[in-house]
């Protein structure tokens, strides 16, 4: 369990910069205190509430969770962040036509596929999005890999892609894994204020 807990530490905190915490500090040499929780409790860095461990389960199982218990005997670690990521309908062939072209409202495509390593990061962005802009603007996800007719139609070469329709009309395509800010602008010029 401490090698686990080490790269934790590791991985959250960065390496001290000597301009800050260096050898000249009264208690460097004094104290064996790890710079890192120095520097935390100094208020220099955030401290990292993402992960904890798990609590280790009791010896006794019942039989019920008994397949359960056997991954967690020894403890482990457990994201307590709040789901980040929001669904985001997807939109297909059949559907194309009702969901995206015959819309009210403007319509964010994101184009993408399953192997994409960029669009499991944009995914996040485009489902912030939906939330952000609900009721004034529709997100959509569209397999390449199982729609590639409507991909060859609207000229996606590359994934990820986003375009926003608006009447019926392709308006605006963005290409790649773009901040959230970037779409932000996109969406304004198409959203009715």
């Amino acid at each position: 369990m401490a090698p686990a807990a080490a790269v934790l530490e590791s991985l959250a905190v960065p390496r001290p910069r000597t301009s800050i915490i260096g050898a000249s500090a009264p208690w460097a040499a004094t104290a064996p205190v790890s710079t890192s929780l120095i520097r935390r409790s100094m208020g220099l860095l955030p401290e990292f509430r993402g992960l904890r461990i798990a609590p280790r389960r009791p010896k006794a199982l019942s039989a019920s969770n008994v397949a359960i218990g056997k991954g967690l005997r020894h403890g482990s670690v457990v994201c307590e962040a709040p789901r980040a990521a929001i669904e985001v309908p997807e939109v297909t062939k059949s559907t194309w036509q009702s969901l995206v072209m015959e819309c009210d409202t403007p319509v964010l495509v994101e184009f993408w596929a399953p192997w994409c390593g960029p669009c499991r990061m944009i995914h996040p962005i485009v489902g912030n999005l939906s939330k952000v802009y609900n009721g004034k603007l529709k997100c959509l996800n569209l397999n390449t890999d199982e729609n590639q007719d409507i991909a060859t139609k609207y000229g996606v070469r590359s994934i990820p892609t986003i375009m926003i329709f608006k009447n019926g009309e392709k308006k605006d395509t963005v290409i790649g894994a773009v901040p959230e800010s970037t779409l932000v602008t996109c969406i304004e010029k198409f959203i009715e204020k």
